[in-house]
């Protein structure tokens, strides 16, 4: 199995990118995030670890790939989770990657990223795009025990957001348990350097649906109701009803434009409402 990727090669419906390759230096993810979706289909995906021979592997596979072309880190797996600060393989293969003529599309919860200014600062072209859940930090310990704390991933995109361009991903959109103030938080998240808003709302799946239920019972009649008998399934997901998420993202659309950044949905068919490509791509070269 080759560790250079095409983006979604079963493509999803609803997959509105541009041509890109995915890469990850480990398989699985120590976040622990409980609306997780690659659990789903990823054997013991909380059980993060080293793909075997990565660097090596990595020196072969790139020499095929064409100059110019976008590579997402990473799509399933942070490619700065724990186990990284000690093994430093995404590092290693940043230095790789660094003498090839290849577009780095950077997805990650993790502050660790800034100790790779040196490097990042010097691709071809780099795009660092931060995820968020919700700024509130005892609400993002429980959907997200293993992840660094918003506070950290906040100054981690204020400090990036000096040397190459800088996104935010709220995502997902947890209604109605993260959606109170969508507005104050894209404030927050447009004054620490984020030039556009890439934004989702939660998809349930069997295994994630049954985590929600477990850590907020309260909510389990409300997503219940909305998603399995209101919602619809798509792609294999079950999506909230189409008017309850049409004005989620109509509200952070909203938000987006009155800061003056730009906007994006992602995998939601809603793409006559973005304002930029939707996973961030366009920003490439606009520091």
């Amino acid at each position: 199995m080759s560790l250079i990727s095409k983006f979604d090669p079963w493509k999803n419906k609803l997959c509105s990118c541009l041509p890109k390759l995915s890469l990850c230096a480990y398989t699985g993810c120590g976040h622990g995030c409980i609306y997780c979706y690659a659990s789903s289909y990823i054997f013991d995906f909380f059980r993060p670890r080293p793909k075997k021979d990565f660097l090596e592997r990595l020196k072969r596979e790139i020499k095929r790939v064409p100059a110019g072309t976008t590579i997402s880190m990473a799509n399933s797996s942070d490619p700065y989770q724990q186990l990284e600060k000690k093994l430093r393989i995404t590092r290693d293969g940043l230095k790789i990657l660094a003498n090839i003529p290849v577009k780095i599309l950077f997805i990650t919860k993790s502050c660790l990223i800034i100790r790779d200014i040196d490097i990042i600062r010097n691709l071809l072209g780099a795009v660092v795009c931060f995820s968020f859940t919700t700024l509130d930090k005892k609400l993002a310990k429980k959907l997200e025990p293993g992840a660094p704390e918003p506070e950290c991933r906040l100054k981690a995109l204020s400090v990036l957001s000096r040397y190459v361009p800088t996104a935010a991903r709220l995502d997902p959109l947890v209604w109605p348990l993260t959606t109170s103030d969508i507005a104050g938080t894209i404030k927050i998240l447009k004054a620490a350097g984020a030039k556009q808003i890439i934004t989702s709302t939660y998809k349930a799946r069997p295994l994630n649906f049954k985590k929600m239920f477990q850590v907020f019972p309260e909510y389990s009649k409300i997503w219940k109701k909305a998603y399995a008998e209101e919602g619809k399934s798509i792609e294999g997901s079950c999506y909230l009803p189409e008017n309850k998420r049409k004005r989620l993202i109509q509200k952070v659309r909203d938000a987006s434009l009155s800061e003056g950044i730009l906007f994006s949905s992602c995998r939601e068919g809603m793409v006559s409402l973005n304002t930029a490509l939707c996973d961030g791509q366009q920003l490439f070269g606009r520091l």
